[in-house]
């Protein structure tokens, strides 16, 4: 089965003592690509070498809405210049998290807009963080720009009401190790609602374990307990799901 993890964060120091092996178990069980998604501008540093350094590592880079204060002109500036390479696919993650408001709010509202105005300018897809401000992501994504086919939201922690607003978009969405938790059903339930050609699969690694591994540390190769979660919330075969989200992985990422 081919497979692309489409959200991790191989960069940080939780991998540094067998990142080689991490990457090994990950080609083990079929993923071929893995998207390394900055979360501020050390991160998208490291995310970029990565991708320079390893041929199925790809990047992505952005500022966390927890680091919104951070965003400026310099910062920007840097991200513009870490975007030329040509192994940066996307620019985020970005966006409002309104759950551990570790950011004022206004000040991560205009952060996420900065970066989405940045991905328009660079021509690359956006990967949107959301976390208890569906509303205002929205929102601000509707004043900015039509998104559709180029944003992503990952990590979809929401449920079928949300979805339906994302799927009036025609955005892609992005599950993980969420829908293997025991109470996760409202997120199998928007995972129910949306259109096959629109899902993608991540790890979120290190976060977000999924079952039966919850307690361990992420890492990509755990992929393929979300995509037999996915393929049975979905009533289809695992290969099925893994040809169907690798098919729109690369569509959106310009694989």
């Amino acid at each position: 089965m081919r497979l692309i993890d489409t959200h991790a964060h191989l960069d940080f120091d939780d991998y540094n003592r067998d990142r080689e092996e991490v990457f090994k178990r990950a080609r083990e069980i079929g993923v071929e690509k893995i998207v390394n998604i900055g979360a501020d501008l050390e991160g998208s540093r490291r995310a970029v070498e990565l991708a320079e350094k390893y041929d199925d590592i790809y990047a992505a880079v952005g500022i966390h809405p927890h680091e919104a204060d951070s965003v400026n002109q310099k910062s920007l500036a840097e991200i513009i210049k870490l975007a030329a390479s040509s192994r940066v696919k996307a620019i985020g993650e970005c966006g409002l998290d309104f759950y551990y408001d570790n950011s004022p709010r206004q000040t991560q509202k205009e952060a996420f807009k900065k970066q989405l105005d940045l991905a328009l300018e660079l021509k690359l897809p956006v990967v949107v963080h959301s976390r208890e401000a569906i509303a205002e992501t929205l929102k601000i994504i509707d004043q900015t720009a039509d998104f559709a086919e180029n944003l992503i939201f990952h990590c979809y922690a929401y449920g079928p009401e949300e979805i339906e607003e994302i799927i009036k978009r025609d955005y892609y969405v992005a599950f993980g190790g969420l829908i293997t938790f025991k109470n996760a059903q409202p997120i199998r339930d928007a995972l129910k609602k949306m259109p096959l050609n629109r899902i993608l699969l991540e790890t979120d690694a290190p976060y977000l374990t999924p079952a039966p591994n919850r307690g361990k540390r992420n890492e990509p190769a755990y992929l393929e307990h979300i995509v037999k979660k996915a393929a049975e919330v979905k009533g289809i075969r695992a290969e099925e799901m893994g040809k169907i989200t690798t098919e729109n992985a690369e569509r959106i990422y310009n694989f």
